[in-house]
């Protein structure tokens, strides 16, 4: 009698742990959600009162127009963050496409003039290193951060070898037109990027790809027992980052009207700093395109406040710092389980 009392009793406790867990998740999950999307309108409240310009349409553009290279870059990283992975290897595939479209289309350094046809051929080139550092990754059971890291560092000296030290200067006329029109009041530049971030959107929330995504971040092991190819997967997960970072090369070149490796640098942190803060999980299987977006703009904004401040560039990045550590730790869940995979 006493022992099935005892069993009685400790069954119930493992229903109430249970029963608490969910009820924790669905918390947890719901301020992963809401947390970003209240910052972003108490930010946006605050820069409203103190500075009178906040709101006018050519601070809205000036902001939209500085988010569209980080909003395609974060689309890329949101996939490689939900399978629990890292791409290091950002920087380097944005600068090498950069340096490469200014060699295929009209510039200064050759003759060559391939048009729309050139940018093709890049993305198609950004793509498939990324693909290359995908098998590398599932092959040789390679840690991510150490392979990206590594095919980062080879494909900028890759770019650097393109143009021999010396940049070369675009002169097509289409990236002088994306350059300085709009459409809507809006630049090409961020309709551009926000094609790309609405496919983004579509690949991950309505296709089985995106599925396998979700799947394999939450729990691996699992996800390979129903029988998705969690390899394949990947290499595909890293061929759209690598991609999505191609994409922001050719962006970064039709602005700049430059091609060299140096148009990537400093880009990886702030980009994932965004993705995170925005409340995409470093571990895997939580988040989605629409936290994404949130923590992008809030990451630009940010910027966009303190320059209109006129805040001191070091304290700016002081600033900056302090106040998405803060951020990130009251929107991140902490848990035990490994950050990258």
């Amino acid at each position: 009698m006493k022992d099935s009392l005892l069993r009685y009793m400790e069954s119930n406790s493992v229903a109430q742990q249970f029963a608490y867990k969910v009820k924790e998740e669905a918390r947890t999950a719901k301020f992963r959600i809401y947390g970003p999307m209240i910052l972003l309108i108490l930010m946006t409240a605050v820069g409203a009162i103190f500075l009178d310009n906040f709101f006018t349409w050519r601070n809205i553009t000036n902001l939209l127009y500085q988010m569209s290279i980080p909003l395609v870059l974060a689309t890329g990283i949101t996939f490689v963050l939900l399978i629990g992975s890292i791409d290091l290897s950002l920087e380097g595939v944005m600068g090498f496409s950069g340096a490469v479209v200014s060699l295929l289309v009209t510039n200064t350094m050759n003759d060559n003039n391939f048009g729309l046809f050139g940018i093709l051929i890049t993305i198609a080139a950004g793509t498939f290193v990324g693909v290359i550092t995908g098998i590398l990754h599932v092959k040789l059971r390679i840690a991510s951060f150490i392979i990206t890291y590594a095919m980062g560092s080879i494909i900028t000296g890759f770019g650097v070898l393109t143009y021999g030290g010396t940049p070369a200067q675009v002169t097509y006329e289409l990236f002088d037109v994306v350059s300085r029109n709009s459409f809507l009041g809006i630049p090409y530049l961020t309709w551009s990027a926000f094609i790309v971030f609405f496919a983004g959107c579509v690949i991950l929330n309505y296709t089985a790809f995106g599925r396998a995504v979700y799947a394999i971040g939450d729990n691996e092991l699992a996800a390979r027992s129903t029988g998705i190819d969690v390899d394949w997967t990947k290499v595909k997960v890293f061929a759209l980052c690598a991609c999505t970072a191609s994409i922001a090369g050719v962006l970064a070149c039709i602005r700049l009207k430059l091609g060299q490796v140096r148009i990537g640098n400093n880009q990886l942190f702030p980009v994932i700093t965004s993705v995170v803060l925005g409340g995409v999980s470093l571990s895997g299987g939580k988040g989605g395109m629409l936290q994404t977006f949130v923590g992008v703009l809030i990451y630009t904004e940010l910027s966009n406040f303190l320059t209109m401040q006129k805040v001191d560039p070091y304290y700016r990045q002081l600033s900056q710092g302090v106040i998405i550590i803060v951020a990130v730790a009251l929107t991140i869940t902490r848990s035990r389980r490994i950050i990258s995979k």
